[in-house]
């Protein structure tokens, strides 16, 4: 048999498809699976979201190639709701449509960085930003957060790891796995750092929609003199669409950036979804209160988990926010996947385990409780309690 690329053969399978499987060899014996693992809505899309990507979808407009950087509505409308949000002036100039908020990491790192070249994450880290640059050869270095600052990274060890060589700074807010927030000041800090040492800023906001306040900006880069020259935002209609399977994305970023954002993006899709634009574009403005009623369904989800961790001392909730928590699970000398695999077969609890966001995090889970409703959560507590190894 002839050779596989190396950098493709030396990475692990995907692990979400090994943790379903093992999801799959639960015999129901404790009720229902609880279901923490894959980060999808725990609830259905919006009837007219539906409507739209119905429409959208026998629509001959949709079957052709549209821009390469995405339709002009869709641009639009994301650029005039980002200003918004982040009270800043972003036009649709400053936007590349992407198919999934995966394909726009993929593309921004490529846009900056190449084969040998160096590219800094948090550890934990999100696992597939990390196969995505070993697969294009590029390096990996990462900065520890502990759980004792939240798992929030520490600017004096980003500044410590910003050696010759790194090209860009990748974080996660709210954080993949962890559910860690990033204060403004501390991405402010962070961004001033990075712009000393000539590295680009790469923020992956997919679960910006989740904040546990309103109206306010998740931070303030895109009012700093100068962003467009160093920083990038990307970000997923997927979880606050309820769509994954549509699979569409954004990067917010300059239009220098967005130009070599297009080159990749002509060799890897040439456009994203068509229908799926037209119908989020459309969406957008409408569906306002009704993310918002998701934003606290969230948030009372959160607080459903931390009520039910709580009766759990062996279990310490590490962190939590968003659409995830990391979870300390109380057995010593065991791998975490051997603890979720165990969880998932025995009890149905079904959850990722930390070893996969880092070798140093066997001691924890991630539970995406945004998955799950409260009272579902709520019946974690009798699980937990009398799970053993």
């Amino acid at each position: 048999m002839p050779a596989f690329n190396p950098l493709v053969q030396s990475i692990q399978p995907p692990p979400v498809p090994s943790v379903q499987a093992w999801a799959r060899a639960y015999d129901g014996s404790h009720g229902p699976l609880i279901d923490l693992s894959q980060a999808v809505p725990g609830y259905p899309a919006h009837p007219k979201m539906l409507e739209l990507l119905g429409q959208t979808a026998s629509s001959l407009a949709s079957t052709g190639y549209g821009p390469i950087e995405g339709d002009a509505r869709l641009r639009d409308a994301y650029a005039a709701h980002s200003a918004e949000v982040y009270g800043a002036g972003i036009t649709a100039a400053n936007i590349h449509v992407t198919s999934g908020c995966n394909q726009a990491f993929l593309c921004a790192v490529m846009a900056v960085a190449g084969a040998g070249d160096t590219v800094l994450m948090t550890d934990p880290y999100y696992f597939n930003h990390d196969t995505t640059l070993a697969m294009l050869g590029i390096r990996s270095r990462f900065v520890a957060c502990a759980a004792e600052d939240g798992f929030v990274p520490r600017l004096e060890a980003i500044e410590a790891a910003l050696e010759a060589g790194v090209k860009a700074l990748a974080l996660v807010s709210p954080n993949n796995p962890t559910g860690a927030v990033y204060p403004p000041d501390l991405l402010k800090a962070i961004f001033a750092l990075c712009r000393s040492r000539g590295v680009w800023l790469i923020l992956d906001e997919t679960y910006r929609d989740f904040l546990p306040t309103a109206g306010l900006a998740p931070h303030g880069l895109f009012a700093e003199e100068g962003w467009q020259d160093g920083f990038v935002s990307l970000y997923s209609f997927s979880k606050s669409f309820c769509i994954p399977g549509h699979r569409l994305g954004a990067i917010t970023a300059g239009p220098v950036f967005v130009a070599q954002v297009a080159k990749i993006m002509d060799n890897l899709q040439i456009c994203a979804p068509r229908a799926a634009q037209a119908a989020v574009a459309e969406a957008l403005p409408l569906l306002t209160d009704w993310r918002e009623e998701n934003r606290l369904e969230i948030l009372r989800r959160a607080e459903a988990l931390r009520a039910a961790m709580a009766k759990l001392p062996a279990w310490q909730l590490a962190a939590v926010g968003a659409y995830f928590a990391f979870v300390k699970h109380p057995f010593s000398g065991v791998t975490s996947a051997e603890v979720a695999e165990a969880l998932a077969r025995q009890v149905g609890i079904s959850c990722i385990p930390g070893g996969y966001f880092g070798t140093a995090q066997e001691n924890y889970l991630r539970f995406a409780f945004a998955n799950a409703d409260a009272a579902t959560i709520g019946r974690l507590n009798e699980r937990l309690a009398g799970f053993t190894l």
